[in-house]
């Protein structure tokens, strides 16, 4: 599929987040401290949708229940057995772009 045009970076301030399509799949982006991470939008507990969640440092958290992912891995932090997919990001000049593969 390749990478696909997403946002701008002015559409992400520092620290926070927020949702995008990519194909039809929706995908949480977020700005952590300057870089540009994308995992998928769907937290494992009940669906809740991460790109709303709370970003402190590079931990988001969900809005609905509280569970807990790094941002940079998909990696669950609370519960650790949790594991959202993790997608790769590049910015070229001020377009953000998110590949699924």
């Amino acid at each position: 599929m390749g990478f696909v045009k997403v946002a701008k970076v002015s559409d992400v301030s520092e620290g926070t987040g927020t949702m995008v399509s990519v194909e039809g799949t929706e995908v949480a982006l977020f700005n952590v401290g300057g870089t540009f991470y994308a995992i998928n939008n769907t937290c494992m507990h009940r669906g809740g949708p991460l790109g709303e969640g709370m970003l402190d440092g590079n931990v988001v958290t969900c809005p609905w229940h509280g569970w807990q992912y790094d941002v940079t891995s998909g990696k669950g932090v609370s519960p650790s057995h949790a594991q959202v997919p993790s997608y790769k990001v590049k910015v070229e000049g001020e377009d953000v772009l998110v590949s699924l593969d």
